[in-house]
This record gives C-alpha cells, structure tokens and sequence, in this order.
C-alpha cells in the first residue's frame, strides 16, 4: 500500500527541501515508484529537479502546468513530470502562492480546504509507492493539507536551537491536526542535519532533542555537512559511480532510506 510522507519543520534552511528529493531520488533508484510533491511556492524542489534534468540526464523539462494550476483546474495528473524510470513529481511555481486564497473562495469550512488536496492526491496516489510531500516553513494550508494527506512524517532537524524550537512546535500542530481530524498520522522519526560537522554544540542540540522526543524517534542516520549537497542543489544531482563524492552521498541516503522503510514497518506493526 501506498505511503504518504512529508518533511516539515516550522524553521526555514534546515534542509527540508533537499532532503526530500534526496529521500525521493533515493527511493526511485531502489526501485520503488515515487512522486515527489512539491507544496511550496519557493519551488526549490523543483528547481533542484529541473537543474538535474538539464544539466545531468541532457533533457529539457516539459512544464506545462504547475501544481498550483492543477489543483485549482482538478487536472493534477496533467501536471506530472517524469524524471526517471520510477520518479515522477509535481512541479511548483509562484503562482501556487493563490492556491491559499483559492480554497477559502470555494470552500466554506476549514474541513473541507484541509481536505481537498488529501482528495486529489488520493485520485492519483495508488500508481506509486511512496509520495513525499515538500512544504514550505510555515503554519498555512499548504502545511495542513499535507499533513492531512500523509501516513507519516519526518521531522527535519537542522541541530540549531532555532530549529529545535521549530520542531517542537511542528509536532505540537501535527498532535492538534491529528485530534482535531481522528488522523492516522505518524512521526517516522526526528532527522538530525549536521549544522557543523563534530561540533560539540551539534551534540549538545541532538542531545536536547533526545530528552525532548525520546531515543528512538531520533534517527540513527545523521545527515553531515556535504559540498556534494551544496553541490546538487546547484547543479543538479550527479550520481557517477567513479566520483567518490557521489558515491558516499547516495550511500547515506540509501542507508536513511533502509532505516525510514524498518521505522515504517515497526510502526504499522504496533497498529
């Protein structure tokens, strides 16, 4: 059965974005069908994707309609993009920033705003495996549909105070959602983003998300300070199996993936 993910935190530049591409592209070359969802007017995830086609895979991205559009005409199909064998995503652009003001013009009721975009993407979510949801930092309707459309999921935490903060107050609203809905919503897990490498303030904030969340929603896989990531966020994502950047940054990713698929696995078998 298919999976719903989102990454979220209510602090911007924790990497929220470039994890769930990474997460996505990693799932796709696993050999798992994908689509990456890309709920955030910024649009970084589908840059960093149409970077990677142009400049990586030499093909030219047919955007003929954003996600925004889709989901205000009911076409969310027609805006798919295929990246790979089995990564296809829905592309964003600013005028996604109307999507807000759409629902509150057509719909009477916070249920039924919160509820549309769960709708649209339950039409199309079968054909898949995973979806993974990217929003941008803040609490709006673009946080809550996607929170109400997903099975599970994964807290990004940058190790700053700042972004501790912002994922406590990430669960505290996705607690309110789950009450307020009856959600048969899931924490896979707190993801620590190295901010500096070994630093002793990095383990003092993981330690300190430790007491907050309990050990074991903390992921064992840490995400370090990379160039390569810098790297593909610029230029797109390059996965040469010669280049030894490439390979220890799909490794780690591969092995996040192995360790959200078991965190899957226990959770459903403690339903």
């Amino acid at each position: 059965m298919v999976k719903v993910i989102t990454t979220g935190n209510f602090k911007g530049g924790v990497g929220k974005t470039t994890n769930a591409v990474m997460l996505s592209y990693e799932l796709s070359f696993m050999g798992y069908k994908t689509l990456l969802v890309d709920l955030d007017p910024q649009a970084n995830a589908t840059d960093m994707l149409f970077n990677t086609m142009r400049s990586v895979l030499s093909k030219e991205p047919k955007f003929e309609m954003s996600l925004g559009v889709a989901l205000m005409e009911d076409k969310l199909e027609e805006a798919i993009i295929n990246f790979n064998d089995n990564l296809d995503f829905l592309p964003s652009y600013t005028d996604l920033q109307n999507y807000e003001k759409y629902l509150f013009d057509n719909f009477a009721t916070d249920y039924e705003q919160d509820y549309y975009f769960k709708m649209k993407i339950d039409e199309i979510k079968q054909n898949y495996d995973y979806v993974i949801i990217d929003v941008p930092p803040q609490l709006n309707k673009f946080t809550d549909s996607a929170l109400i459309a997903s099975d599970y999921v994964i807290v990004v935490l940058q190790t700053q105070e700042r972004a501790l903060r912002g994922a406590e107050k990430y669960i505290q609203h996705l607690l309110y959602l789950t009450d307020e809905y009856n959600l048969n919503l899931n924490v896979a897990g707190v993801l620590p983003v190295l901010f500096q490498n070994g630093s002793d303030y990095d383990l003092d904030v993981i330690n300190d998300a430790v007491n907050v969340f309990g050990e074991p929603n903390i992921f064992k896989n840490q995400i370090k300070q990379m160039a390569r990531l810098k790297r593909y966020d610029r230029v797109g994502i390059t996965n040469n199996p010669h280049d030894i950047h490439d390979i220890r940054t799909h490794k780690i990713y591969k092995e996040l993936v192995l360790e959200l698929l078991d965190r899957i696995k226990i959770l459903e078998g403690a339903e």
